[in-house]
């Protein structure tokens, strides 16, 4: 097979500089840019709000039962890897977090749009996490400030909840806290006088 032609894997990542985002998507090395402040914000704000309890607080009075990580390598599959935005196991079925790549099937993903990964995250990832058997899938859109929640069933996605700024919710799987959907997102600006 000569060297256009060759997959992906793990291994090119490994080769990249460590400031280059990327992943490996049927065999393709696909680059990203880096995030923006209100991509980051939701990162930081779900581990406070679902990783706080989920996580952080497991034996400590919190829900806890779960691993939450953000942006670790995951492989699917050999030349399948991926780095979603926040990913998360149920702690039995990831007993060895500490490893790279994280060679177990997330049981929860959260993909944080951006006008450059919209149609990445929303078409091809959607289908290769429903591929994989990704139990749940959230997708969060900072420009519109809205939550979209989603259960893998036997046919594909089950719409598990829409959101928007103004709701206060209890969101699958981790309905057993309510997630303030709006303080995930930097405050709103106004426009400048002049």
């Amino acid at each position: 097979m000569d060297a256009a032609r060759r997959l992906a894997t793990y291994d090119d990542l490994l080769n990249l500089s460590e400031d280059v985002r990327a992943e490996v998507i049927s065999g393709h090395l696909v680059t990203m840019p880096a995030p923006r402040p209100r991509h980051a914000n939701v990162q930081r704000a779900l581990i406070r709000f679902v990783g706080g309890p989920f996580h952080d607080d497991d034996g400590f009075g919190g829900p806890g039962g779960w691993w939450i990580f953000p942006e670790v390598d995951v492989e699917l599959a050999k030349h399948d890897i991926v780095r979603p935005d926040l990913s998360g196991w149920r702690r039995e079925h990831l007993p060895e977090p500490d490893v790279r790549p994280i060679r177990v099937v997330p049981d929860w993903i959260c993909e944080v749009l951006s006008p450059s990964n919209e149609p990445h995250d929303r078409v091809t990832k959607k289908r290769l996490y429903a591929q994989y058997g990704v139990r749940w899938y959230w997708i969060v859109n900072p420009e519109v400030r809205t939550l979209e929640a989603y259960k893998l069933i036997a046919n594909g996605w089950l719409d598990a909840g829409s959101f928007d700024e103004t709701d206060v919710a209890r969101i699958p799987p981790f309905e057993a806290v309510e997630l303030p959907v709006g303080r995930l997102f930097l405050p709103r600006t106004t426009p400048a006088e002049g």
